[in-house]
């Protein structure tokens, strides 16, 4: 009796702590969109509404940022400023989050 209750409750922590009842990470740092990728690889802007999503704390998505010209290089904190259409970015470099926002 004591080996069935040590075989069932073992059975219910592994289903309790099992991936099915896992909350789901939202994805805040999206990738851009397929259309919205060739008109930047095409030189184009991005539109007002991925500029607004430049915030400081956030982390800038790689396709923006390779989209973005580097302004100066990265200092001994591990900061760069970037150019992204008409914003001035700092941020660090090996995360991409966003330091400062510039005008």
């Amino acid at each position: 009796m004591k080996i069935k209750t040590l075989v069932t409750l073992s059975l219910l922590a592994g289903f309790i702590s099992s991936p099915l009842y896992a909350k789901k990470e939202h994805n805040k740092h999206q990738k851009l969109p397929p259309g919205l990728k060739m008109k930047i690889d095409r030189g184009g802007k991005l539109p007002p509404g991925w500029k607004k999503k430049l915030a400081r704390g956030q982390v800038m998505d790689r396709d923006v940022y390779s989209h973005g010209v580097v302004i100066k290089a990265i200092d001994t904190k591990g900061i760069v400023t970037v150019r992204v259409d008409d914003k001035v970015v700092r941020l660090y470099k090996a995360t991409r989050e966003i330091v400062d926002i510039l005008k």
